[in-house]
């Protein structure tokens, strides 16, 4: 028991470093692996091929042919859930807006969303709608210590401010649909009590009063170290003010719902915050409202907006099912199938080989690059990578018979989050994701420039 109760406590402290380092949650306990079964009938490296597709590059630009059997497979999809099997490799990033910028000219889609706070994707998407400012600054503000803090995200962003500068009828949008995490600043309390001041005065003081004590959070970390008895007593003065502005409803218009979801998110951010490290029940249900409130807020922004979005997050938060249901007893993914039904869809990420970025340390630590060497035989990507195609995606629901046999079979798979090492874990494909994108090899992301 004593064994079980400190690999739980080192779960708790690296979920809590990960909230703090920018609400970065990944696999990271181990699994045993099983014996691959896949041999029966049909070979599977075969019938994989016939569903396979492969990919011109991962490098966003130029010709997109390669993806319009992708723009098929998403169909009418409202939600693409794009998952990254490290939270740090630059083909996963580039990918992302190599397909994101196929969605918004081939597809309709306007919105990048990002496993990164509401606050913060506000600040990234004011500087989309506005252009004041500079890229690499906004994203040193927004990304900083997250492992987006990278080139690739910057060239995400100047595309994005590029495009709105020559579509300013039909703009993109970036979002974060994360918890207000390392930080809530005090700027973004403002965006509520601003609008309240404008529009009702009267009840500007009670608003003032219900976020004294919680206005700003500067550090989650500081935050985390008040007793669990001030934090769930701020957290219900943070819902008490969530309902006073609610009521307010009478102003209505797109100014009162953009105020009200900015006090949901600050409501949503002290309800997770009073998490109790000692207690690993406490924080299993954390990460599982982290997950819910994540899919609320892309509901929220789909419904209101009427936009299609591209979410960007780690494997175990864009799939229906975790490879660590222990800790992610139910995924992003789950919840927004629950609301959106076949208008969800996700795509995940698997590799064969090279490096990334990840911690070597529960608290505090450094993004640093880590190297691993070709799957073991009894792993998924071992098999995938057999395709003939170096890089390649596939429709899950639609391969032949023997590829959906053996896409249905548990192996183990490496998701790495935000600490390494860490072992690969089974999953099963067809379960967790509609569509998959297999690489045979990836790099670190780049450093941002001087």
């Amino acid at each position: 028991m004593a064994r079980h109760r400190k690999r739980i406590s080192r779960r708790v402290l690296l979920a809590t470093a990960a909230v703090a380092a920018g609400a970065v949650l990944a696999p990271v306990t181990v699994q045993a692996a099983t014996a691959d079964t896949a041999g029966r009938g049909q070979g599977p490296v075969r019938a994989l091929e016939q569903a396979a597709h492969p990919l011109r590059s991962t490098e966003p630009g130029g010709n997109t042919a390669d993806l319009r059997a992708l723009g098929s497979m998403i169909g009418d999809a409202k939600v693409v859930g794009l998952g990254e099997a490290t939270h740090g490799s630059h083909e996963f990033f580039t990918m992302k807006e190599r397909v994101f910028r196929h969605l918004v000219e081939k597809k309709g889609f306007t919105t990048f969303a990002l496993e990164l706070s509401w606050s913060a994707g506000l600040q990234i998407d004011d500087y989309l709608q506005t252009g004041k400012g500079d890229a690499r600054q906004i994203a040193k503000e927004t990304l900083t210590n997250s492992p987006w803090d990278r080139e690739e995200f910057v060239s995400l962003i100047e595309w994005m401010r590029d495009y709105n500068r020559h579509h300013p009828a039909r703009t993109v949008h970036f979002m974060g649909d994360d918890i207000g995490a390392p930080a809530l600043s005090d700027e973004f309390f403002g965006r509520v009590t601003g609008y309240v001041q404008k529009n009702n005065p009267e009840a500007l003081s009670r608003l003032d009063e219900l976020y004294t004590g919680l206005r700003p959070i500067d550090d989650v970390f500081a935050y985390l170290g008040k007793p669990l008895a001030e934090r769930q007593r701020l957290a219900v003065k943070a819902q008490q003010a969530l309902e006073l502005v609610s009521g307010l409803k009478g102003s209505g218009g797109e100014a009162f719902d953009w105020a009200e979801q900015n006090a949901r998110s600050v409501a949503q951010t002290a309800e997770f915050l009073t998490l109790n490290p000692d207690d690993p029940e406490s924080n299993a249900a954390s990460q599982r409202f982290r997950d819910e409130v994540m899919a609320q807020n892309v509901s929220w922004w789909q419904q209101r907006t009427g936009q299609k979005v591209l979410l960007s997050a780690h494997n175990d938060h864009v799939a229906y099912v975790a490879s660590d249901p222990e800790t992610y007893s139910k995924t992003q993914g789950s919840f927004l199938r629950d609301a959106m039904g076949k208008n969800y869809l996700p795509i995940g990420f698997t590799f064969n080989q090279g490096s990334f970025l990840s911690k070597d340390a529960a608290l505090g630590g450094e993004w640093k690059k880590f190297t691993v060497p070709a799957a073991e035989p009894d792993r998924n990507e071992a098999t995938l990578d057999q395709v003939r195609y170096r890089d390649f995606y596939l429709d899950v629901r639609t391969a032949p018979a023997a590829a959906r046999d053996w896409l249905n079979t548990a192996r183990p798979t490496l998701n790495v989050g935000t600490l390494f090492p860490v072992e690969p874990r089974d999953t099963v494909l067809a379960k967790a994701y509609d569509v998959l994108i297999h690489l045979h090899e990836v790099r670190e992301a780049d450093k941002l420039k001087p």
